[in-house]
C-alpha cells in the first residue's frame, strides 16, 4: 500500500492488492467508487462463491459508483438503487476525510445495506458517507451484494456447481478486501465496525455467530436486525424447488441455471418472493440458512449459548416497525390474528430451540392495546424479541448498548407511520432530506431532526472508535446492558436511558418462557 498519491488531474490513487485505483477529492471528503472487490459473478461463477478478480496494473477510474446487483422492482418500494442493475455487481466504495493519509489509522465503518436480502443497494444516495465520514473522523465503506435467487437461493440439493449462502460469502470477502487494503485509505484494520440495518442487520448479527467472519470486524451495530429469520437446508430445499418451478427448469437440469436469462431469473424471484409469505405469514423467500459451514447453527441460539464473537454489539430496534409493513400492505409483517398465528407456527418449525409463548400469554400481555395489538406482535416477533434474545446472550461475551428509536418527525406521525422501520437511517447518515419530493419534514422537524442525527452519528463514530458509544456533552451516559438493569437507550427528540423499558414484553415473551431446550 502507497499513500494518496496525486496525479495529473489531482485525483488521489491508491494502491490495492489488486491494483491501483483513482478516486476524487470533494474538498470535504476524498471518495473512491466502484472499486470491484471481486470476479465478476457471472456464468458458472453465477452461484459459485466470489473469487479474487484478475489483476490491473493502471489506475482504475474509481471516480463513479458500479452496476447494483440485478433485483425485481417492487412499486410499493420506490428506491432510488443510484446506478443501474447488472450482474458485474461485486463492487465498494469509500469515503475517506480529505486531509487523510495511508497509516492514519482511522477507525473503519463497513456498512451492510438492507431490503429483505432481495432489494437495495450500495448506491443509493442515502448511503453517501460525506456526513458520516467527516463527522465521525472515520473511513466509510459500502458494498455490494448478490441478493434474492442470486445470494441467497440454496441450489446446493440439485448439482455440485453450486455454493450456499452465497450473499453471506460476498461480505465476508468484501470485509476480507477491507483488512487487506483499507490501510491505504487511512484506515484502521484492527478497528472496523460492521454495520447494517434490517436484512443489513441480519447479516451482523448472522456474522457474529459465523466462524468465518472471525477477526474481520472488532464491533457490530446491529439495526432492526430480523436475527431468528434463519432457516434450514430442508426448508431452503423447498424454496429452491419453487424456483426451478417457477423457471420451468426441471430438478435434473438445475445446472442449466447459469445460463438462465438474467430476465427470467427475476421473474421467478419476484413470484417466489411474493408466494412465500402469503403461504407462511412473516417469512422470506430468501435469506441465510444454516448450512454447516458459513453458518453452523441459528444465530440466536448460538448467542444464548455464548458462542458469538466477542466484539462489543450496539443492538436495537424502531418502535413502530411494523406501521411501515402496514402502509405497504406487505406480507412480510402481519398484523392480523391469523397471519400471526401463522407467523408462530413457522418459527416454531424453524426455530425448534425457541420454546415461544402460548397464544393465551401473548394475549395477556397485549391486553388493552385494542387495535394496535396485532402490530405490536408483529414488531416485537420480527424485530425487537430476536434482537433481546441476542442481546440477552451476547452480553456474556462483550459490551452489549441495547436502543430503541422514537423520534418521529410531524409528517410521519400524520402519515401513521411514527418511528417505522428504517426511518431511522436518514440519521444515521446525516443525509436528512433526500430531494424536493421528500415529504419526511414538509410540517417541520428539520431543527430536531438535525439534532437527533448528530447525537447518533456521535455514538455511532465514537463506538466505532474505542467501543464505546459516548454521548455528546450534556446527553445522556449509555450504559451497556446487564442482568442487574437491561439499561436502553431511548433516541428521540431528547435522549434518555431507560432500565428495563422492554420489562413486561420480555417477560411474556422472554426468560421465563423462552428457553433453549
Amino acid at each position: 500500500m502507497t499513500d494518496p498519491r496525486p496525479v495529473a488531474d489531482g485525483r488521489p490513487v491508491v494502491d490495492t492488492a489488486y491494483g491501483p485505483v483513482r478516486g476524487v477529492d470533494e474538498g470535504t471528503v476524498k471518495v473512491w467508487k466502484g472499486i470491484r472487490y471481486a470476479a465478476a459473478p457471472v456464468g458458472e461463477l453465477r452461484w459459485r462463491s466470489p473469487q479474487p478478480p484478475q489483476r490491473w496494473t493502471e489506475p482504475a477510474d474509481a471516480a463513479r459508483v458500479g452496476p447494483v446487483c440485478p433485483q425485481p422492482t417492487d412499486p410499493r418500494i420506490p428506491i432510488d438503487l443510484g446506478a443501474p442493475q447488472g450482474e458485474d455487481c461485486l463492487t465498494l466504495n469509500v469515503w475517506a476525510p480529505s486531509g487523510t493519509s495511508a497509516g492514519d489509522g482511522r477507525p473503519v465503518m463497513v456498512w451492510v445495506h438492507g431490503g429483505a436480502y432481495i432489494l437495495g443497494s450500495s448506491a443509493q444516495p442515502l448511503y453517501h458517507g460525506r456526513a458520516l465520514a467527516c463527522g465521525g473522523d472515520a473511513v466509510v465503506v459500502t458494498f455490494n451484494y448478490r441478493l434474492g435467487a442470486l445470494g441467497f437461493l440454496d441450489l446446493s440439493s440439485f448439482g455440485d456447481g453450486f455454493d450456499t449462502n452465497l450473499g453471506l460469502r460476498d461480505v465476508l470477502f468484501a470485509l476480507q478486501w477491507v483488512r487487506d487494503n483499507i490501510t491505504g485509505f487511512g484506515g484502521d484494520p484492527n478497528r472496523v465496525t460492521l454495520f447494517g440495518e434490517s436484512a443489513g442487520g441480519g447479516i451482523v448479527t448472522t456474522l457474529l455467530a459465523s466462524p468465518a467472519a472471525a477477526g474481520l470486524f472488532s464491533a457490530a451495530i446491529a439495526q432492526s436486525s430480523p436475527a431468528t429469520s434463519i432457516y434450514d437446508r430442508e426448508r431452503a430445499r423447498r424454496v429452491a424447488a419453487q424456483f426451478l418451478e417457477s423457471l420451468g427448469v426441471g430438478p435434473d437440469d438445475a445446472h442449466r441455471m447459469p445460463s438462465i436469462p438474467m430476465a427470467a431469473v427475476l421473474a421467478a424471484s419476484k413470484t417466489v418472493f411474493d408466494g412465500v409469505p402469503r403461504r407462511n405469514p412473516g417469512t422470506l423467500a430468501f435469506a441465510p440458512i444454516v448450512d454447516g459451514d458459513i453458518v453452523p447453527a441459528h444465530p440466536v441460539k448460538l448467542a444464548r449459548e455464548g458462542r458469538t464473537h466477542p466484539v462489543p454489539l450496539i443492538i436495537g430496534t424502531n418502535k413502530h416497525e411494523a406501521a411501515l409493513f402496514r402502509w405497504m400492505k406487505s406480507p412480510l409483517m402481519p398484523i392480523t390474528p391469523d397471519a400471526i398465528r401463522a407467523m408462530f407456527t413457522e418459527i416454531a418449525a424453524e426455530q425448534p430451540t425457541l420454546a415461544l409463548p402460548s397464544e393465551e400469554q401473548i394475549r395477556a400481555a397485549y391486553r388493552g392495546r385494542g387495535k394496535v395489538a396485532g402490530m405490536g406482535v408483529a414488531r416485537d416477533i420480527g424485530f425487537r424479541m430476536p434482537s433481546i434474545w441476542f442481546a440477552e446472550g451476547h452480553r456474556d461475551v462483550a459490551p452489549v448498548y441495547l436502543y430503541r428509536f422514537d423520534f418521529a418527525t410531524p409528517m410521519l406521525r400524520l402519515l401513521r407511520l411514527g418511528a417505522a422501520h428504517a426511518t431511522e437511517l436518514p440519521f444515521v447518515w446525516g443525509n436528512l432530506v433526500a430531494g424536493p419530493r421528500d415529504p419526511t419534514f414538509k410540517l417541520g422537524g428539520l431543527k430536531a431532526g438535525k439534532t437527533v442525527s448528530a447525537r447518533i452519528r456521535t455514538r455511532w463514530s465514537t463506538f466505532a472508535a474505542d467501543g464505546v458509544p459516548s454521548a455528546p456533552a450534556g446527553d445522556p451516559t449509555w450504559r451497556p446492558y446487564r442482568r442487574d438493569d437491561r439499561a436502553t437507550l431511548i433516541i428521540d427528540a431528547q435522549d434518555r436511558v431507560v432500565d428495563d423499558l422492554d420489562h413486561d414484553v420480555r417477560t411474556a415473551w422472554g426468560d421465563q418462557v423462552l428457553s433453549f431446550r
